[in-house]
């Protein structure tokens, strides 16, 4: 099965994941979506992810990723929201100048830089733009 967008189908399965109370998730391999996770990990958004080679012998034919997810101590889920903002069929770029700050810098905006995926903070640190994949609170 072939997938248009790997990203927004990562973030899709993360959100319903948290929202059927799961402790853990499998998604689809891809290098932006694993770059992704090492931010969402990083910003102790998830516990933490294990990435699953392909073995045609327990019929794993595609390599995966696996997530495991954060709750708080009450059991709600540490991601309240999670959009993909710039689509393939519509693409959003932001420079420096512009970064978005997501709900007065409580959450994060993922950009895609020259310089690799990074937060809103980082690029602006830097002083790079790049394309907005996603944001996160």
């Amino acid at each position: 099965m072939s997938i248009s967008d790997p990203i927004a189908d990562a973030l899709t399965k993360i959100r319903n994941a948290y929202r059927a109370g799961h402790k853990q998730v499998q998604i689809n391999h891809c290098g932006i979506v694993e770059s992704i996770m090492r931010i969402l990990a990083s910003e102790n958004y998830i516990n933490n992810f294990d990435l699953v080679d392909r073995d045609p012998e327990r019929n794993i034919f595609r390599k995966k990723i696996n997530v495991n997810l954060r709750y708080t101590y009450e059991g709600k889920p540490t991601v309240r929201g999670l959009e993909r903002v710039s689509k393939p069929g519509r693409r959003v770029y932001v420079k420096a100048a512009n970064m978005p700050s997501i709900f007065n810098n409580t959450g994060n905006a993922i950009i895609s830089t020259s310089q690799g995926v990074m937060t809103d903070r980082d690029a602006r640190r830097q002083n790079i733009g790049g394309e907005f994949i996603c944001k996160v609170w």
